[in-house]
């Protein structure tokens, strides 16, 4: 007896692109089994009802035990069909029922037995394959020894009878099991699916955590190149200026100056912070023009070499920052009074920042805290440039930062 089995409902709560994963297409589905069902249990009450044998009373018997499936399918069996997976014991108990009404009806009228056509499927469909099997071969064999016995027919009719039963029995065993594996292939799939959504959101959290963390690391570095260094400019002016007040106005005048114009420094580079634009010392000036009034600031020698060209907007910025972080470090760990020198080299696919004090120097070994250099070095790699400090107690330092402008980044530059 052939069978024909529904298509696998994809794990409810699971979306996919492409795929239409509706919470009620189970329910849909079952209606067409609905269909199936009714169109099977008609036509069999037909055919029996129309046999030329055995006679009346007996074919009314047979239709007799046919009426009651249709409640029973109704009440039990159309909801173990919506469950997955079904309650074993319960599908049993079903499977159970229907033959006591399906068995005795074809022993008693062959034609019966395109009830089969109804029922086999279910087997599939409610019970794991072990208790499918069994209950195939129960509804495919089982009304054949009994028919014979009641009737005694000819050897040529139950010879063919047996074939057939036999040969639908196969074909059953053969399209249910084939159809059951193609519904587990499909279940691990659904599964599958199901987990590579899964792991998809967890992709784009991650990836928006990571990119949140990326954004909270590059406004720290902002800040502690800009309004960080601003405000401890501030307060070593402030500490110049109180000791000057009473033995040297002048001095303490030209540092009451520089306090005010750092301090519209760091609200030029808080604003241009805010709106995520260029540095205000890069805004309308050049990156050597931007040097240039950096250095004076910090009373640094500033030289330029090489022939002066466009850069990416990226690159620059990372150039007067470095130059920026590696300055205000000469001030505040080389020594007042040390000489400090700034070199800014081009060539055709780099530009190099050199920044040498002969200062206290130090052990950059021995630098384990502090933010200055770990985000110097992390500044100049997220444009793929690199950042070295060479020092030493006693011989100065130098902080060389190199940023590599690739072919295609030059091409864009107006």
């Amino acid at each position: 007896m052939s069978t024909y089995l529904p298509v696998e409902e994809p794990a409810r709560g699971v979306t996919g692109p492409g795929r239409a994963r509706e919470a009620d297409a189970w329910d849909r589905t079952i209606r067409y089994w609905d269909a199936y069902f009714a169109v099977a249990w008609a036509a069999t009450l037909a055919f029996v009802l129309d046999a030329a044998h055995p006679g009346l009373p007996v074919r009314a018997a047979a239709a007799g035990l046919l009426v009651p499936l249709v409640p029973w399918y109704l009440s039990v069996g159309r909801t173990l069909l919506q469950q997955d997976p079904s309650d074993e014991r319960r599908a049993l108990g079903y499977l159970a029922g229907a033959m006591v009404l399906f068995l005795p009806a074809a022993v008693l009228v062959d034609q019966t037995r395109l009830m089969a056509y109804a029922l086999i499927p279910q087997c599939f469909m409610v019970l794991r394959m072990r208790w499918a099997l069994i209950a195939v071969t129960v509804i495919n064999l089982a009304p054949v020894p009994g028919w014979a016995a009641l009737w005694r027919p000819r050897w040529p009719d139950l010879i063919a009878n047996v074939l057939f039963a036999v040969v639908t029995l196969l074909f059953s065993v053969v399209i249910g099991s084939w159809i059951i594996r193609i519904i587990e292939q499909s279940t691990e799939r659904a599964e599958l699916i199901a987990e590579l959504d899964a792991s998809r959101h967890e992709i784009s959290r991650l990836s928006a955590a990571h990119g949140a963390l990326a954004e909270r690391e590059r406004l720290a570095r902002e800040i502690h190149d800009t309004l960080a260094q601003g405000f401890t400019s501030l307060l070593m002016l402030v500490q110049a200026v109180d000791a000057e007040l009473d033995s040297d106005l002048p001095q303490a005048r030209r540092h009451l100056a520089l306090m005010d114009e750092t301090a519209r420094r760091n609200l030029a580079e808080a604003r241009a912070l805010v709106a995520g634009g260029a540095p205000a010392d890069l805004a309308d000036a050049s990156l050597p023009d931007a040097l240039a009034r950096l250095t004076a600031r910090h009373e640094a020698d500033l030289d330029v070499t090489g022939p002066v060209h466009a850069l990416p907007a990226g690159i620059e910025v990372v150039a007067l920052r470095s130059c920026q972080e590696a300055l205000t470090n000469a001030r505040r760990h080389g020594g007042s009074s040390a000489a400090v020198n700034v070199t800014l080299g081009y060539t055709d696919d780099a530009v190099t920042v050199t920044v040498h004090d002969d200062g206290r120097g130090f052990d950059p070994a021995a630098v384990s805290s502090g933010y200055g250099l770990a985000g110097l070095r992390a500044r100049a790699a997220e444009v793929g440039g690199t950042a070295t400090v060479r020092s030493a107690p006693g011989d100065g330092t130098t902080v060389t930062v190199r940023l590599s402008v690739p072919a295609a980044a030059r091409s864009e530059v107006p």
